[in-house]
């Protein structure tokens, strides 16, 4: 590699500070997360709007059961579109325009559904909204990941889980109250939101050094880090990180497949894969019917589930950069793996005519241990990780395969959850059980500990060969 010249280095030298302390949380960098994460509660606000809203629309609209089955499903086909074209998007555009352009179609699809007369302008609607989080799902956390420190980026990346928290749950709880149309009215705030604050945050230092804006770069790091802090080291490492890889061509989706990648992809996919795979919307999407099968009350479970997610998704932000990702990881799996557990004993009780007082109780336990250890952990910690661990080269693909593979799963999952409840109800609860069970010895033997280091260690570390051929060039 070529070295920089004495100009450059007397510039960057300028911006160095003795002190040692870790870059601190400055207001830049907490507003840009804030504007940043306006997206995820989009994303939150949208999945949790189908289900206060579907009495209202049902007789207002004069909807069949399968016509609202459609408006609800199609937001999962929009998301799969726009993941798919995602990483492209976000390489082209930049982060920060990445982020309007999903708000603008999310922003068009909340209007549709507010005016809308008919089925089908309700249908497109919910399919614009679900291109724009397709597309948000990935560069959210991919900003964020871009633009915190190391010690702070875990924490900073999962309150993208939060904000989808948050969103969903404020659309459960205010949509008890008031009309469709008003909700998806506040559906359209946010977006404006983030829209209005993109023009305010710098872009992605890491995206502007790939593209060669070295100044641009530096300045977007500076304001982030703050005016009097050094980034020497930081722009540094993300410069020669950068020219090495520059000596990599672009990837495609099948370049994947390469040996130099393995750990990474399998890592990324397989975390999404189990996420989904142990039944996280199965149980949100038809908490109530669960409850209801189970002999408990439907609004009384479902105002405990919002009590319980929003605390424990905040401890998990407050303990990702203390505890790590893997210990986190897997004390959430654990606690999905013990929730489904109690929800197949409670109906196998049923099943069995026994112990019929119990049966209610531990189905209420059960989808709340669930939902507590899934937002502890599971929720977050693979769109974190996602983040975190593939090159800049191959961040636009991987990353997009891996939302599409998480999109997927999710609309695998709920499809088929009805079929298998009518199988066998405990045996379902039974096999998620198992594969959140699967989900800890995933983690405990292939999923790397990222916390406290950089974005350049760690990729460089989970893809050796890549860069022991680079270091011969």
């Amino acid at each position: 590699m070529g070295s920089r010249s004495e100009e450059e280095e007397d510039e960057t030298l300028l911006l160095t500070t003795t002190d040692g302390r870790p870059p601190a949380a400055t207001p830049v960098l907490v507003f840009s997360t804030l504007v940043a994460v306006c997206g995820s509660f989009v994303y939150g606000s949208a999945v949790g709007f189908s289900s206060p809203a579907q009495t209202g629309m049902m007789d207002d609209l004069g909807l069949s059961v399968d016509e609202y089955s459609v408006f609800g499903s199609i937001l999962t086909i929009g998301a799969m579109v726009g993941a798919v074209m995602s990483g492209k998007i976000a390489d082209q555009l930049g982060r920060r325009w990445t982020m309007g352009l999903s708000q603008m179609f999310c922003l068009l699809g909340w209007l549709a559904i507010l005016y809308s007369q008919v089925s089908w302008l309700l249908d497109a609607g919910r399919l614009f909204i679900g291109y724009g989080i397709g597309v948000t799902s990935y560069v959210v956390p991919v900003y964020i990941a871009e633009i915190t420190p190391k010690n702070l980026r875990g924490a900073f990346t999962n309150v993208n889980q939060l904000m989808i928290a948050i969103g969903i749950s404020v659309m459960w709880l205010v949509g008890i109250i008031i009309p469709w149309r008003t909700l998806a009215l506040i559906g359209t705030v946010p977006c404006v939101l983030q829209v209005l604050g993109l023009f305010f945050i710098p872009e992605s230092p890491r995206w502007l050094a790939k593209n060669g804006r070295w100044k641009d770069s530096e300045s977007a790091l500076q304001k982030l880090r703050g005016k009097n802090a050094g980034i020497f080291e930081e722009a540094a490492e993300i410069r020669d990180y950068t020219e090495t890889l520059h000596q990599l061509s672009e990837t495609g989706v099948f370049d994947l497949f390469q040996p130099e990648y393995t750990r990474s992809l399998i890592v990324g996919v397989g975390l999404m894969v189990l996420q989904q795979f142990g039944g996280v919307n199965a149980i949100a999407f038809y908490a109530n019917s669960i409850f209801i099968s189970a002999g408990f009350s439907s609004s009384i479970g479902s105002i405990a589930l919002v009590i319980v997610q929003i605390p424990f998704t905040i401890l998990g932000v407050l303990l990702m950069d203390v505890s790590g990702r893997r210990p986190l990881l897997m004390v959430s799996a654990a606690g999905t793996c013990l929730g489904c557990l109690f929800l197949g004993i409670s109906f196998l009780l049923q099943d069995l005519h026994e112990y019929k007082e119990l049966s209610p109780i531990l189905a209420l336990v059960g989808v709340l241990v669930f939902k507590g250890s899934f937002s502890l952990g599971m929720g977050g910690i693979p769109w974190v990780i996602m983040s975190e661990i593939f090159p800049i080269n191959i961040k636009s693909s991987a990353g997009s395969l891996v939302t599409v593979v998480n999109w997927f799963g999710s609309w695998v999952v709920t499809y088929f959850f009805n079929f298998l409840m009518k199988c066998s109800t405990e045996g379902t609860f039974f096999l998620f059980s198992g594969v959140c069970c699967v989900t800890i010895l995933f983690v405990a033997k292939l999923v790397p500990e990222t916390k406290g280091r950089t974005l350049e260690e760690i990729q460089a570390s989970m893809n050796p060969l890549t860069t022991s051929s680079l270091s011969d060039l």
